[in-house]
């Protein structure tokens, strides 16, 4: 098994440097050289660290998605795309959980086991590997984003885990977060949208997953092309793209980025763009190219489907306050 213990203090002083990071962050908010509002990024970081020094919460959490990924949507059990570590019954306290030991290494230190056991990186085995790791990635947090709105909200190279065996691993849902029913519609909608669209540049298509984008809370900088929710979609939500439309890089860093186009981002929304994000960066540094939208949208449709009353090529109002996200800088 493995036993995770909480330091003494720790909340305290975690909690301490939060909100010295804010008082920080709101002394600069309305300064121009920041990217973006750091100030709401913190409120979200410290609404999120809330339920992490609650282990108990913590089990609960793991159980839940371990549920959302072993049923099927008629109901049947199935085989989850990746192993979660199980908690022990009557071991688990607000300060101590004890669960399933994982035998394996972190996605952090793959490359380097990999070299070890003398396999290259870029093999074709490599390559099969790297296929697998996206896909069920891909489907864990598009089946848990899109189907129940309750996923892991931490993911990173050291909270997944290539086991001995070659399964996937993910552990760690000290932070988790749910999104509501309209943001989970509308993002369903995107996701078809994107899947469904004639072309890259195809006027109808942008104009439909832009006006999806804006539903979800989007809002432009001023002076920002038509094109520019549309593309800040496909960047997000699909790394197959050759060229964003309206001219965009698809470097986030680079300061023609569409992000650059974003005044404000739902902060409802911002650990579902931390998910897809991880995917994109890991299908970039594996070099396949890989599509969350395409993945996603048989999820997406079937949602779609299941709600009731719902067209699933119509839209739906979502209603964002203007302090609920997070906003952008130049």
């Amino acid at each position: 098994v493995a036993v995770k213990v909480q330091r003494p203090s720790i909340e305290s002083k975690l909690m301490g440097d939060i909100a010295n990071l804010k008082a920080l962050a709101k002394t600069f908010r309305e300064a121009d050289a920041l990217p973006l509002d750091y100030y709401t990024v913190f409120c979200e970081l410290e609404k999120q660290l809330g339920d992490e020094f609650d282990f108990i919460a913590e089990a609960v959490a793991m159980d839940r998605i371990r549920e959302t990924l072993t049923r099927s949507p008629d109901g049947l059990r199935i085989e989850s795309p990746v192993v979660l570590p199980q908690p022990v019954p009557g071991l688990v306290s607000k300060r101590v959980l004890v669960m399933d030991y994982l035998q394996g290494v972190p996605l952090s230190r793959a490359a380097e086991e990999m070299l070890k056991k003398g396999i290259d990186p870029s093999s074709p085995e490599a390559q099969l590997f790297g296929r697998k790791l996206l896909r069920s990635l891909t489907e864990v947090f598009g089946r848990c984003i899109l189907e129940s709105g309750f996923f892991h909200a931490d993911p990173h190279p050291g909270n997944i885990f290539v086991l001995d065996d070659g399964r996937i691993g993910l552990i760690d849902f000290g932070q988790v977060k749910q999104i509501g029913g309209r943001a989970r519609e509308t993002l369903s909608k995107v996701m078809v949208a994107l899947d469904e669209r004639e072309s890259d540049e195809n006027p109808p298509d942008l104009e439909k997953i832009g006006d999806l984008a804006l539903e979800l809370g989007v809002e432009l900088a001023d002076g920002t092309p038509p094109v520019a929710p549309a593309a800040v979609a496909m960047w997000l939500f699909d790394g197959s793209v050759e060229q964003l439309p309206g001219g965009y890089d698809k470097g986030e860093l680079s300061p023609n980025s569409p992000v650059k186009a974003l005044k404000s981002f739902p902060q409802d929304l911002v650990l579902v763009g931390r998910s897809s994000i991880l995917i994109k960066g890991l299908s970039n540094r594996l070099g396949i190219p890989w599509s969350l939208s395409r993945e996603w949208a048989p999820i997406a449709r079937r949602v779609l489907a299941e709600n009731s009353g719902t067209d699933s090529k119509g839209s739906s109002s979502v209603a964002q306050k203007k302090e609920g996200k997070i906003r952008m800088r130049d």
